[in-house]
């Protein structure tokens, strides 16, 4: 099966130096990008199809091959925006995604704290009903930390608790303008430049018309922006294992080495055989999940483990590729501005982000076991009688 090309202009591969033909960096590339719909349109305001988890594994998958920065902060803004897109009131969406979608507001996804990132549903951030309020008024309480895009956002969609139930029940979701009293945040510095920050919620007053989905529904919103999004972090990862690829082709083809070049040596070969092996079954796996989730509607009963799949593998396949292309090329991938330096930098984060490998790992055991005992149970529950074609004597 021929599949769509996801980086058709060639002009963007590295040079023969291996660095990236892109523009430069960004004054500031710790600041996020404001980023949109091309035209300045929200095409979210006519009537359109549910969006398309494959379209936006090969967008992503493009964006990353070429500038990676570039991708990020397009899948930052559709991760804030997601959360209003899917459970937010007609005005709320009115109000931002518009603004998101033409790149005039930037929106964030405030899911991990300092003591719940891997485990959303420890969260500790209350939402503390307000007193004499009435019941649909509350004051956030708490930090977030590990943020995209704080603390310049201009909205975010934030997951608290607003009972007392353990776990996931009792999370529920509030789009959160910027501005409101009580709400402050600072930058982190991070190995890779990425707009992340921490964010502190002294008593930040949230109303009925704030919420996302109904209380206590919280974490079914963000898991349900995460098994649309997981795959296109593998999608991302893919995209760079395919430019580090083929920049350690161009490298092999043509660097001269005991009497011939690199690519005649078999390790060398080899090595690239296996590179290109992993990334294709990596990409293959992402479209199955993509496709998949398409093919449901985003209800899938095996969404959640072909996400995690999909992530794991090609997060995985892309730090081994990246770090075999660092090998292959030697010394000069390793100074600062070489396109494998900085992939070198980049890759490492989707191996914990949205769900770090050894999570994934978990949520895919669950899912199997969890099939074989409905497939164990269906064998000994015994089908009903059949009355078709009895008679009596």
């Amino acid at each position: 099966m021929d599949r769509p090309d996801p980086h058709p202009d060639r002009s963007r591969r590295p040079d023969e130096q291996g660095r990236p033909r892109r523009p430069d960096d960004h004054n500031d590339p710790d600041r996020p990008v404001r980023t949109g719909a091309p035209d300045g349109t929200d095409r979210r305001t006519r009537p359109a199809p549910r969006t398309s988890a494959l379209e936006l594994c090969l967008l992503r998958e493009s964006l990353a091959y070429s500038c990676p920065e570039a991708e990020t902060a397009l899948a930052l803004q559709g991760l804030g925006a997601g959360p209003v897109a899917d459970a937010g009131t007609e005005r709320q969406r009115a109000r931002w995604l518009p603004e998101a979608a033409a790149g005039r507001a930037v929106a964030a996804f405030a899911l991990s704290e300092p003591g719940a990132g891997s485990d959303a549903a420890a969260l500790a951030l209350r939402a503390e009903p307000e007193a004499g309020g009435g019941a649909r008024r509350w004051r956030l309480t708490g930090t977030k930390t590990w943020i995209s895009n704080a603390p310049w956002a201009d909205f975010y969609t934030v997951f608290a608790r607003t009972g007392p139930d353990p776990g996931p029940r009792g999370v529920t979701a509030f789009l959160v303008p910027a501005d409101r009293p009580g709400l402050s945040g600072e930058p982190l510095d991070m190995l890779a430049p990425h707009a992340l920050g921490t964010l502190t919620f002294d008593g930040v007053p949230v109303t009925g018309d704030d919420l996302l989905g109904e209380p206590g529904h919280g974490f079914g919103v963000a898991m349900r922006t995460l098994n649309l999004f997981r795959p296109s972090v593998g999608a991302f990862a893919v995209g760079m294992a395919q430019a580090a690829l083929d920049a350690s082709l161009a490298h092999a083809a043509e660097r001269p080495a005991f009497g011939g070049v690199l690519r005649d040596l078999q390790s060398v070969s080899h090595q690239l055989a296996e590179m290109a092996t992993r990334t294709e079954a990596a990409r293959l796996l992402v479209y199955a999940a993509a496709c998949a989730y398409d093919g449901s509607g985003g209800t899938g009963r095996d969404l959640p483990r072909r996400a995690a799949m999909a992530k794991l593998l090609a997060t995985e396949t892309a730090q081994y590729v990246v770090d075999a292309a660092v090998q292959i090329h030697g010394a000069a991938a390793l100074r600062r501005g070489h396109l494998l330096e900085h992939l070198y930098r980049e890759v490492r984060a989707p191996r914990i982000y949205e769900g770090a490998s050894e999570v994934q790992r978990s949520l895919i055991a669950r899912e199997l076991f969890k099939q074989l005992h409905e497939e164990r149970a269906a064998v000994r529950t015994p089908p009903p009688p059949s009355t078709k074609g009895s008679s009596t004597a």
